[in-house]
Parts: structure tokens; sequence; C-alpha cells
């Protein structure tokens, strides 16, 4: 199946930041995960490179337009390696193909009546390139650039993209995978209910030169956005290439919330204004801030990507990004919190349980990963193992189809924790000392080599370097070029005997920097003795509504109730609040949960999270448990914020 995808591209009036590294990280990601999935597939990144702004720096800088562009141009091009991001395609707004589509374009839409002559007046923003409303001034100032817009009057061309309206609304009810996240698609739904104006597509050339001409007028240039847009035509060579017609019906649109206005609305309409069928998917992802703080360059705190590796390594990079956010919504980077998943997650939790597992390979079974002598050697825990293990396949494809990266690597963590658990509980040093239980340690360590392989395979698409560091460690480099997703629902992909590579350090721990003593002291006393976390901390917690649809006794525990949640997803916890709650009071009841806690194994069961409860002191001097009840009428699933 053709998959298109593309990240916006990149205005060249300032050098890449961590915002446009996410983006094109993520749309490697989507890409190489469809790969994975054995599709064709044409990813395109480009830069933009028309507009007043840009004008306007290369003056500030002494350069001509294009000796400007060219230079800020070959930045974007020189960070995508250094973050592993692999386009198929890099496209300019200054190539003569696009120029010419373009023209073409502007002649289509024309002759189709949808481009007419007039005057405007009003309130134009320079930041924005475009003019504002009085409903979307804040205050007298643009919400975005904080100054006042000046009032011009001015002779444009503009495109009749109120006629296309209706259509739109019907086209983004009838197709919910239109624009997504949900919120995204609702913010569009409710913008659309207001009449639209029609879209200014030019400027006069008294005014703006660094354009594209009209090919109608050659007294006016076209404005940014019907240049912009119009690359992910010309990238596909429209309108008579095999590859447009391969690729375009399932084109898929990866952009930040501050252009959606333009790709969900400018950008559907000016297609159907041209006859042509919409993109397929607009994917729509946060801000990043910093320290909790918008990034700004006034406030001294861009980061850069190129430092960010230099500093970490490319897939800690990778990694930190999708899994601190949650796709759709704003993300805040610090470097304590990059630290704190590159020395807990990647070191500790996948990189020690890579190194004990090739070590007792190596150890115990001569390097060559053994193989399992049928199901009749499977106990209870393997097949517990095996069922998480297909469980995280087809969590890990769903998730990653659906831009929840985070909740990919979420489900792919869960199966890192239980295989360290594994090793503890199974314990092969002690096996090896028993000549009895060969059998035993052959099978243990084989589900390691299979449960590691799947893992590497997981990892293909976000961190490349990793997972083949891993898969020549495993003795399958061969193997992992082909690789396709199908390996990740086998775990006994990794063939028999198969014999294992020079071991490697997958992620060294890092130091992070000390705080000043009286910055602790401090924050203990403001906190009542407990120490203060940061907004990064908290918002590692996964919170959700869950709801308790079955409750039992532990065996052998009278503090233990084994509660089965919806969430929406079904999964198990165990909570000691059997002196507090009878079973049957529970049932059908809203609760809090901790979703994303690390598994415990507790009394022989499995629990997954942790309801959250109050410690409430009586008059007798004990204590005792409340639930914290969550409003009937939240769904179960629903992030608690």
């Amino acid at each position: 199946m053709p998959t298109y995808v593309t990240t916006p591209i990149y205005y060249v009036n300032a050098q890449p930041h961590l915002g446009h590294a996410y983006t094109t990280i993520v749309t490697d990601v989507y890409s190489r995960f469809k790969r994975l999935l054995g599709d064709q597939v044409r990813f395109q990144t480009g830069t933009d490179e028309h507009g007043e702004k840009i004008a306007e720096a290369a003056a500030k800088g002494g350069k001509t337009p294009r000796a400007y562009v060219d230079d800020i141009s070959a930045q974007f091009r020189a960070i995508w390696p250094i973050l592993n991001v692999q386009p198929d395609h890099i496209i300019r707004t200054t190539d003569p193909e696009h120029i010419a589509t373009v023209q073409r374009i502007l002649t289509l839409v024309q002759d189709k009546g949808d481009i007419y002559f007039s005057e405007y007046a009003g309130l134009y923003c320079r930041g924005c390139e475009r003019f504002l409303t009085d409903k979307e001034l804040v205050n007298g100032l643009c919400p975005d650039h904080l100054k006042e817009p000046e009032p011009i009057t001015e002779q444009n061309y503009f495109f009749r993209m109120s006629r296309h309206q209706d259509w739109l609304i019907e086209h983004i009810r009838r197709h919910p995978e239109f624009i997504t996240p949900e919120r995204y698609r609702n913010e569009v739904l409710a913008f659309l209910e207001e009449p639209l104006e029609d879209l200014c597509i030019s400027r006069p050339t008294s005014r703006l030169t660094w354009g594209i001409p009209l090919p109608f007028d050659d007294k006016f240039v076209t404005y940014v956005w019907f240049d912009a847009l119009i690359n992910y035509l010309s990238g596909l060579d429209w309108p008579g290439d095999p590859m447009f017609r391969e690729f375009w019906p399932v084109a898929e649109h990866v952009v930040a919330k501050d252009i959606l206005k333009p790709h969900a609305i400018y950008w559907p309409t000016m297609l159907h204004a041209m006859g042509l069928e919409p993109f397929w998917r607009l994917h729509v992802h946060g801000y990043w801030n910093v320290d909790s703080t918008k990034m700004s360059k006034s406030l001294g705190n861009v980061i850069r990507p190129g430092d960010l590796v230099d500093s970490y390594g490319v897939d800690t990079v990778r990694y930190f990004l999708l899994r601190e956010m949650n796709f759709g919504l704003d993300a805040s980077f610090s470097h304590d919190a990059i630290l704190a998943r590159q020395n807990a997650d990647l070191a500790n939790d996948l990189g020690n349980l890579f190194s004990r597992s090739l070590t007792m390979i190596g150890k115990y079974a001569g390097g060559r990963i053994p193989s399992v002598a049928g199901d009749r050697a499977l106990e209870d825990s393997d097949r517990e193992l095996q069922a998480a293990l297909d469980h995280m396949a087809r969590a890990y494809e769903a998730e990653m189809r659906d831009f929840r990266f985070h909740r990919a690597l979420q489900a792919l963590w869960e199966v890192i924790g239980l295989l360290n658990r594994f090793i503890v509980s199974n314990a092969p040093w002690e096996l090896a000392k028993q000549p009895d239980r060969a059998e035993r340690l052959n099978t243990v360590l084989a589900l390691l080599g299979g449960s590691l392989w799947m893992i590497a395979v997981a990892l293909k698409p976000i961190m490349p370097e990793t997972a083949a560091k891993m898969a020549r460690a495993l003795g399958m480099e061969a193997a992992f070029s082909q690789a396709r997703l199908a390996h990740l629902a086998d775990w006994q992909a990794v063939p028999a005997r198969a014999q294992i590579g020079e071991l490697v350090q997958l992620f060294p721990r890092l130091e992070r920097k000390k705080e000043m003593p009286a910055n602790k002291e401090a924050a203990k006393s403001s906190a009542g003795g407990a120490e203060l976390i940061s907004l990064e901390q908290f918002k590692a917690l996964d919170l959700r509504v869950a709801e308790i649809v079955a409750a039992q006794p532990v065996k052998k525990s009278d503090r233990l109730l084994q509660l089965t949640l919806h969430c929406p997803e079904e999964r198990t916890v165990v909570s000691g609040i059997a002196k507090y709650y009878r079973p049957e009071e529970l049932l059908g009841k809203k609760v809090a949960l901790v979703a994303n806690l690390q598994p415990a194994r507790l009394m022989g069961i499995v629990s997954a999270g942790m309801i959250l409860a109050a410690r409430e002191k009586q008059d007798d001097g004990t204590e005792r448990l409340k639930l914290l009840f969550v409003d009937p009428a939240m769904n179960p699933g629903s992030e608690i914020a």
C-alpha cells in the first residue's frame, strides 16, 4: 500500500529549532513504521523561501534574498542526517519545478472563476504576513506577535474560499479521520460556524518582489500560502506523473497547531477549487515549551537540536521527544526530564535487560540462543510473557498507526519491565547450577533472546541505531535489514542456535547536575517536609479515569482486593482496600488510576497500575483509606490533568 507523508515546509527566516526537529522526527518515525509494514513510502520535507519576512531578514544580514535562503535552507538540510531523518525528497519553493506548478494552478483556479481582483482595507500583521480580523486581535494586538497591526488599503487578488465552505464542513463531518486528534477537528468545525472570508493570495510588487509572479498579472507576486501549500503537489510532479497518481490519494500531512487553519481550511478548499480530491489525514501536534516556558529567542531558551544530539545521542533525543509528548497536546522540555528518561528508561530498563540477557546466553549457552523444547516445556510465567508479547505487538501497531507514539512506547516498556522481572523470578544463575534443570534454563534463555528480537524490531522506526546494535548482538543483522512488522508477533523468529555477537553498551548512565543544598532545603520547607517535584515529573504520571467492572478478594490476604478496570482497555489492579470496601459496593464506580505505573506482582497477581485513595485519620487514632471517586459521567480512559 502506498503512503505519502509530509512535514510542513519550514520558513527559512530562522535556524532549525526543537519544534522543527519534533515534527520531522515524528514524520520520519511514521514513514519508517509504514516501511516496516511493507508499504511503499514517500516522505517529503522542505523549505518555504518566499515572503516579506525573508526579504527583511536578508536585508538585515546584508544579503540578497536568494543568497539568504540558500544559506538557511542548507542548515535545514544539514540537520536531518544528524537527527537520523531520511526524507525521500527535500523540496524548495524556489525550485523551478515548484514555481511552474504554482503558476499552472493559479491559472487553473482563475479559469474556473475562483480568483478575482478587488480592493481591501484592513489590519495587516507583518509577522503573520496576512490581514487580521477584529475578532482575532487581543487588546488590539496580534496574539502571536503582540504587535499592533498596520491599517492598509490595497488592491489584490483573492481566492473565493467562501464558495467552498459548505463542501468543507460536509467533508470534515463525513470523514472523522480527516483532522486528528479530534480536538483540532472540533476546533476547525467551530471556526467554520462563522462565514469564511475570501483569501488574499497576492502582494503588489510595489511592496514585495521576492515571490512567484502571478501568471496573469506581473505587477503582483503570490502570497505565501498559495505558494507554500502547493509544495505537496509539486513534490509529486502534479498533474500527470505516475508518482502523483500513486501517492496523492493517501497523502498525510504532519503539522504543528499554529498552522492548523491554513492546512485544514485554506488547503482543502484550494484542492476542491482545482477539482482534486483532498488529502487523507492531517495530524496536528502541540507546542514544545522549555521548562514550562514558551520557547523564544527573546528569552534565550531556544533549543537547537544539534546541541541535544551532541549531549545525549540521537536515539535518546528521538526516544525522549516521542515518549514525552502526547501527540496533540503541548509538552515541556527540560534537561532534567531527558536525563531521567536516559537513566531510567534507556540505561536501567532497556540497557540492563539487554546486557543481562546476552551475558547469560554467552555464559550459560555457549553464546548461542537455545530453542524451546515445545509447548510442554513452557511454564505459567512463560505463557504470561508470551501473552504480554502478543498484546504488545497488537497495541504497538494500533498506536503507531494513529500517531499515539507515547502509548506505543508505554506498551513496549511494560514488556521490558516484565522481562526484567522474568529474569529475577526464574533466576537463570540458579538454574545453571542444577544439571537436571538444563531444559528449563534453555527455555528461559530462548524466551529472552526472542523477546529482545521483538523489541529490536519495534524500536527500528524510533531508535534505528539502537535497534541495529541489538540485532547485531543477537546475530540477526542480515534478517534485521529485511524485518517487517509481522516479525513483531513472533518471538521465535530468532533461529535456534543463532550465534550472538559482541555485547555493547546501549546507553550509559549520565550524571545530572547537582542542585545547591540551599535550594533543596528551601524546596523541603516550602512543601511541609516533602521535596518539591517539577511540572515535568508530575506530567510523567498518566492519570486516567477507570471504571471498576469486577472485584474479588485475593486469596490468603485480608487486605487486598483484585479489581478489573475498564480504561477503556481492560486491566487488573490489586489494591489494599479490602478492610474498607466490600467488592459488591465498588462495581460501576469510576476511580482515578495511575496508568503508567510499572506492573508489579502481588500475591501471584500482576497489578498493572494503582488507584488513588486518601488516608484519613479516625477519632480512635486509626487510619482509613477512602478511594477518590470520579464523576460518574466521565468516560473510562479520560485523561486526568
